[in-house]
């Protein structure tokens, strides 16, 4: 079971540094060949201009190749192991399925080695199976939820998440999600049982600026610290304050002004989060 853990305080950096113990993460390394490179940008793009601030170093990563669409229906999968993933925030479970076939899943919360998971359409409701939510009861905690039938799951994928089926009206099912918003899925997206572990995970406190560098986060300046050429809020005698509204380096106001574009998929909310 994990835990958190904290230090003495030997340096400034361990003071505040609470970490998450778990013993059930393997040690060994993982699967080879379901390992894909993984590059890094450094926030920039096909130019070589910066598009995204506050990105690049950060410790040499391989990407594991997860299986988001459950599409091996009716072969069972024996949990092998649980490991830590650099790329999310959950961890991942190495499922050996009874054709020989080997994949990566996201590991809910309470799956131990040896478990046997499945999906299909008539699978049990149990921890870890996949089926599409018209054959899932009412009131479920599931997690990995299709937006469309059969593209894989894109919602509800982090650590400690999970969303409620609240009701199916007719050819649509409505499923209230962590943020609170309740939203409009066809009956035949698929999710899985259960709520994603790894649930300490909003306890962990990193202790020192450096181990957000390793995660690939350089630091942020503050506008009012720049100079004119640098911030329209730059500048100015002495510590000034900016005196204008808050706002980016191309001036776009921030904090409160919505940028938010609406997407396709937007007629699909029932109940904002908000």
């Amino acid at each position: 079971m994990a835990t958190t853990k904290t230090y003495k305080p030997t340096s400034p950096g361990r003071r505040n540094y609470v970490s998450i113990v778990n013993p059930e993460l393997s040690k060994d390394r993982p699967l080879k060949s379901l390992l894909a490179p993984l590059s890094k940008s450094g926030g920039r793009n096909n130019y070589g201009r910066i598009t995204v601030r506050r990105r690049g170093g950060g410790h040499k990563r391989k990407y594991r190749v997860i299986d988001f669409k459950r599409d091996k229906e009716n072969i069972p999968g024996k949990v092998a192991s649980i490991e830590y993933d650099p790329n999310r925030t959950a961890n991942i479970a190495l499922l050996f399925y009874a054709d020989g076939e080997k994949r990566y899943i996201i590991s809910p919360q309470g799956i131990k080695v040896g478990d046997v998971v499945e999906a299909g359409s008539s699978v049990d409701i149990q921890l870890g199976n996949c089926l599409p939510m018209m054959n899932i009861p009412l009131g479920s905690v599931i997690h990995n939820i299709e937006m469309r039938i059969g593209k894989g799951a894109q919602l509800v994928r982090s650590a400690g998440a999970s969303a409620q089926l609240m009701a199916k009206e007719g050819d649509h099912v409505l499923v209230k999600l962590p943020s609170g918003e309740v939203r409009k899925f066809h009956r035949k997206c698929r999710a899985c049982i259960g709520q994603i572990g790894n649930i300490h995970h909003e306890s962990e406190k990193l202790g020192k600026a450096g181990r957000n560098r390793w995660k690939g986060n350089r630091p942020k300046v503050r506008g009012v610290a720049m100079n004119p050429h640098d911030h329209p809020m730059g500048g100015g005698e002495g510590k000034s304050s900016g005196g204008r509204h808050p706002c980016t380096p191309w001036g776009v106001p921030t904090k409160g002004f919505k940028t938010r574009k609406r997407k396709a998929s937007d007629k699909d909310i029932v109940r904002r989060r908000s």
